[in-house]
This record gives structure tokens, sequence and C-alpha cells, in this order.
């Protein structure tokens, strides 16, 4: 027997915290949330779909980038033309979530972006965090004012484990109270920077009476594990795990941080800063004019200059004073709006309004 509304989710991973996050008042409310893992899953699934249900897509990676040939990628755009026209042609409603401004491996480049214009042309919702996203995608898909819905990216109150210290935290690092602890989690890949990060920190590491410890957490991408490792400073102390991080584990290295810094040479959203945030540990953006409007009066937040990197990130982190005076009140006031469960009450509104509208 049906309860409410179906909402299919592609792709929906498991584990990702901010799906979980996002789901929490649908799920309360009725609706009936189920997921598509893979291409052929989607596919299949959405034909269960009808009036009053919600195709909701994230991430576009494993429509075209995850084929195996130009010529499979172009039947799967096809393809996918096809089942958005028939899903919205039995009253089912669309939207998207714009994570990226483009995956950030590009297989299909060309291919990639006639995705993107297909299913903002198919949107009846265009979900969007950051404000500046419609700005930032210009070049690649232009997106219709009355289809976009700004719903932030919720902070990760309550979903990790909160009760380790500091000083046990630093601790298990084998970290002292006066070294200067500089976080990278999260998949370590190219576009990220974390090369530059690394050589960064040795310098300023030169630079600083205390040391400064690098510490690395995340699954190598696109390059062998070892070759990482080995292409870090030799004499820059480091605490690594260069793999999946458990989420029973996430707490202990942001608690054992005194800043975050996140390199990338390309961001649109990054849940990183929100996590950080929720620790209340201070973080290094890039210094993208967006960025700058998004983050800029927030003073938890420094930024490096993207034109020189390595240079920039050296200087801010061989600055003692750098984030000096900061409170829990500077990052409470960032994160009372976007406690996970308002967040999720938003996004349950808009489900509601469109499996209404298909009514």
């Amino acid at each position: 027997m049906r309860h409410g509304p179906q909402v299919l989710v592609f792709p929906a991973y498991l584990n990702n915290a901010f799906l979980n996050l996002l789901e929490l008042a649908p799920r309360a409310n009725g609706f009936r949330v189920t997921g598509a893992h893979t291409f052929d899953d989607l596919v299949r699934e959405a034909r269960t779909l009808g009036e009053g249900d919600v195709l909701h897509l994230h991430w576009t990676t494993p429509i075209v980038q995850q084929a195996q040939s130009e010529a499979d990628a172009r039947r799967r755009l096809a393809r996918i033309e096809r089942l958005l026209g028939d899903v919205r042609g039995r009253g089912t409603r669309l939207v998207w979530t714009l994570h990226n401004r483009l995956p950030h491996e590009l297989t299909f480049h060309d291919l990639e972006v006639r995705l993107y214009r297909l299913i903002a042309a198919h949107a009846d919702a265009v979900h969007i965090m950051a404000p500046h996203t419609p700005e930032a995608v210009s070049d690649v898909v232009t997106l219709d004012p009355r289809t976009i819905r700004q719903i932030p990216h919720p902070s990760y109150e309550g979903v990790y484990d909160t009760s380790v210290t500091r000083g046990d935290a630093r601790a298990s690092f084998d970290i002292a109270g006066d070294d200067t602890a500089v976080l990278f989690l999260g998949q370590i890949r190219p576009y990220k920077g974390v090369d530059a990060l690394a050589t960064a920190a040795a310098a300023a590491d030169a630079r600083r009476e205390n040391d400064v410890v690098l510490m690395l957490a995340g699954a190598v991408k696109e390059m062998p594990r070892a070759e990482f490792a080995a292409s870090l400073p030799r004499d820059l102390r480091t605490a690594t795990h260069l793999g999946f991080v458990d989420d029973a584990d996430i707490a202990r290295w942001f608690r054992a941080a005194d800043v975050a810094c996140f390199p990338y040479r390309s961001i649109l959203n990054s849940g990183s800063v929100h996590l950080a945030a929720t620790f209340h540990v201070p973080v290094i953006l890039p210094g993208d004019p967006l960025l700058r409007r998004q983050f800029g009066d927030q003073p938890w937040v420094a930024f490096f200059d993207p034109a020189d990197p390595e240079a920039s990130i050296a200087d801010l982190l061989a600055d003692p004073a750098l984030f000096e005076g900061l409170g829990p009140d500077d990052f409470e006031a960032f994160l009372a709006p976007i406690a996970p469960w308002e967040v999720s009450r938003e996004y349950s509104a808009l489900l509601t309004e469109l499996s209404g509208r298909a009514a």
C-alpha cells in the first residue's frame, strides 16, 4: 500500500551524510524515498514513477562519464532524454541538485554539457546551495530563474560523535599543544590541490617557531597511494590515513586540528567547509570572487590567492595571529540557520509543493 508520493533519488549513496540529512523531514512527512545507484538502476526504477512522484537527480557522473566509450555515452544521453520525457509525461516532477559546475573528472566534456542543458530544460526545480551558482555555471548552462530553489547545505550537527576531547584527539596523533595542526580531510584528487598544500605547509613550518603538522585523511584517487605518499615533503611532520575514514573517526581528526585547508583548484559546493564549521575548525579556501562573496564575512574563513597557492597558503599558515580570538559564537552565527532539520524541512516543503502541483 502506498503511504505517500515516491521520491526516487539518483545516485543514492547509502553512506552519504548529505543525502541522509536532506531526507530526514520528507521521510517523516510520509514521502517514500527510494534510491537508484547505477545508470541501469535509474532506467529501471524510473518506470515505477507516476503522477505526484518526484525524480531527484544529484551528481551526474554516472550517466555519461561512466560510459564505456563515446558511442556508449551518446546512447546513454539519448536514453536519459527519453526517460526524462517519459516520466514527466506521466506527471512525475524533476528536481536537480546542482552540486558541481561540471564533474571533476571529464572524459566526454561536450556530452556532459549537453546533459546539463537537457536536465535543466526538463527540471521543475533546480536546487542550488551556493547563491552564486547560476553565475558560476553560466558558461555551461543557463538556469531558468523560475525553477531555481535555494536551499543551503546543512551543517553536520548531531551526525558525528563529538565526545572526544581536543587533548585526547591530539595525543592520539602525537601532536603537542603548541603545534599547528593543518587538516585536509576528503578524497585526495588532483583538482583538490593537496600537493600545493603540502609544499605550503613545509614552507610555513620553516618560518614558524613551533612545528606545523600536516594531517591528511582520505582515499587517494587517480594516482598510486605509495606515489602520493612519497611526494610529501620529507622534512614536514605528517599524520596520514590514506584511505576511507570511518564516520566514527571523523571527530578525532577535526578535534585535533587547528585549521582545515581546502586548496581546491575548482569548487562550487563543499560539504567539507560545513563539516569543519560544525567542529568549530577555521578554514582556508581559494580566494575565488564568488567564494569571497559567499564566505567573506565569516571570521573563521581565510582566503589564499589561487594564482599562487603555495606561497599564499604558506603566508597564511606562517602567521601566528591567523584566526586569533575566534570563539564558538563566530561559528554558531553561521551554523544556526543551517541546522540539518531546518534545511530538511525546506526540502520537504519543496517536495510537497511539486507533488501537490502534479496532483
